[in-house]
């Protein structure tokens, strides 16, 4: 005997392929009795083979239990080549497979099992899943309607059942199945909320309400129920009594948010704009009112930005949020937001760098940041904000670029220089900033005296953009200063006028590089168009020079006396006037 189960070990793998064959070939015919032949007569086993197939299904076990399933379905495997119509063999080797992903292959399994012994709960609950997996609710469907009809004690199954035939759109069936539950176990909330969606499908608002109503009654103080008949009210337009609904919520919960954000929701429906700005202030100025709700209100008033009453209540919004959340940088982020949007550009920047102070993490909030320290002219704050931006972003040029930025402005120009040649050199290919930091380099370097630097980040600038204005300008007119390359200088100032004929600086330019090359006339008549419309005092201490260099000494000294008076002209002007001469 013990030669024949090894024989039958062996033949094992070709047994179970032959079963495996036999189904696939019996789902093309659309046969639906391809399981292990269950309804055969009982095989009639020897002890020592009925000891060899429970010793294959106890190892089975094992493995299964250390969740080696591979192993597991080998020894199942075994043990039903021995004893096929073993329905607990049939079922282990169901959900193996299913475990190990076979979906099909536990199928037949599952239905054997099942037709072994009917009167196990876990057979049908199996052979129920494996259907559902494939989607096919039908026959999941009849599964669980068997189990829950033949087997007592099984009424928790009539939620599954439930839940498929929703799956199938079969109202009628989930509704019946559904007051046999409640007939079971009484009233439930989530049933009673499923009732309602499923009223709600069929257009029958009344039982819907009155499945509400039913849930209210059984909890007055609930206001979540209170709360849900609302919603429905709102969603079929009958807002007059959800408003009611809503209102009997706050009644019992005052503190309820989410009720009062729903009111503020009702009112504005009806127009009620002051009462429905009152009740949105109670819910932000509440803490149990999550932060991303609130940010995402805001989120659409910022949308309507600018309009002076949107702002207004924005920023009444936000400041309520950021004192209910005053450790959230969500909050004062969103509140920069609606700052920035409202045109309010210091409040904006302190609110974004509340927000950097609790999570600093933020690129974008740190680029606002920045962005409104320049704006603003606040160069001492952007040098700060720059370098603490920098320390979580050293491979943003950005950030360099305003920090090189601010020290050039406040004309610490070794700082600038350094900041902005590495800023130029993670700007890689980027032409726009490669653009940007070399301007500014041609001013640090004109003003450090390295003249051949100043010079080639310029030039590079001008290869960029050839009509650059700032580098036409500034590179034209820091030639004349220093007397070097005048036709060059011509050349560019002529090309910046050329495109800017009424821009008094340019002009200015322009004509400060003909001084040098000492054609006064022309100068002079760009000059005088120049100071025409602007007092800017350089422009017309340079329109004084010139006249005194024509020889018009007297309208020479009434320019200087002007620029003194403006302001803002150079250390040697009140010389000039005091000696009545030009120095140079």
């Amino acid at each position: 005997m013990l030669k024949r189960g090894l024989t039958i070990v062996a033949a094992l793998c070709g047994l179970v392929v032959a079963c495996e064959n036999s189904y696939a070939q019996s789902e093309r015919k659309k046969e639906r009795n391809a399981a292990p032949q269950a309804v055969t007569p009982p095989l009639v086993l020897s002890q020592q083979e009925q000891q060899l197939s429970e010793s294959y299904f106890l190892e089975g076990m094992k493995f299964f239990v250390l969740e080696e399933y591979n192993k597991a379905l080998d020894r199942f495997q075994r043990a039903y080549a021995i004893s096929p119509n073993n329905a607990a063999v049939n079922y282990k080797l169901a959900e193996t497979s299913l475990l190990l992903g076979n979906v099909r292959g536990a199928l037949p399994f599952a239905k054997a099992a099942l037709e072994l012994e009917p009167k196990n709960p876990y057979y049908h609950l199996l052979l129920a899943q494996i259907y559902t997996n494939q989607q096919e609710y039908d026959d999941a469907i009849k599964v669980y309607a068997r189990l829950t009809q033949e087997l007592p004690h099984t009424e928790q199954y009539l939620f599954n059942l439930t839940d498929l035939y929703l799956a199938k759109n079969r109202l009628d069936d989930a509704l019946r199945t559904l007051g046999q539950i409640e007939g079971k176990y009484g009233l439930i909330e989530e049933i009673s909320f499923k009732k309602q969606q499923i009223y709600l499908k069929q257009n029958n608002l009344a039982k819907a309400l009155q499945e509400g109503e039913n849930l209210i009654s059984s909890k007055p103080e609930e206001v979540r129920y209170l709360l849900a008949q609302a919603e429905i009210l709102a969603a079929n337009k009958k807002i007059g009594e959800a408003i009611n609904m809503a209102q009997k919520a706050l009644a019992v919960a005052p503190d309820n948010a989410y009720g009062r954000l729903m009111l503020a929701d009702l009112l504005q429906q009806q127009g009620k704009t002051t009462e429905a700005d009152a009740q949105l202030e109670l819910a932000f100025g509440n803490p149990s009112l999550d932060i991303d709700s609130k940010v995402k209100i805001l989120v659409d008033y910022i949308r309507r930005l600018p309009n002076d009453k949107v702002a207004a209540q924005a920023i009444k919004l936000a400041e309520l949020t950021t004192k209910a959340h005053p450790r959230e940088a969500k909050a004062h982020a969103v509140a920069g937001d609606v700052f920035v949007n409202a045109g309010r550009k210091l409040p904006a920047r302190d609110s974004y760098v509340k927000a950097v102070a609790l999570d600093p993490g933020h690129y974008k909030i740190w680029q606002q940041i920045v962005l409104l320290d320049g704006e603003m002219n606040q160069n001492d704050s952007l040098v700060v904000h720059s370098e603490r931006a920098l320390e979580f972003f050293p491979n943003q040029p950005m950030f360099w670029f305003y920090n090189g930025t601010a020290y050039l402005i406040n004309k610490n120009y070794t700082k600038a220089a350094k900041s902005l040649e590495y800023g130029r050199r993670l700007a890689g290919n980027n032409r726009d900033l490669q653009l940007q930091f070399n301007l500014q380099l041609g001013d640090a370097y004109h003003s450090l005296e390295q003249y051949a630097l100043s010079d080639q980040a310029y030039e590079a600038a001008l290869s960029i953009e050839p009509n650059n204005p700032h580098a036409l300008n500034n590179y034209s007119y820091f030639l004349s200063v220093r007397g070097q390359n005048l036709p060059k200088a011509k050349a560019l100032a002529s090309t910046l006028v050329a495109q800017y004929p009424d821009n008094p600086t340019y002009l200015d330019t322009y004509a400060w590089v003909l001084y040098k090359m000492k054609d006064y006339q022309e100068a002079k008549r760009l000059l005088e168009k120049a100071v025409a419309v602007s007092s800017d005092a350089t422009i017309i201490e340079h329109y004084g020079d010139v006249l005194y260099q024509l020889g018009q000494r007297d309208l020479a000294l009434k320019q200087w006396v002007r620029a003194n008076q403006v302001g803002g002209a150079s250390e040697g002007i009140s010389k000039k006037i005091k000696d009545k001469r030009l120095y140079e």
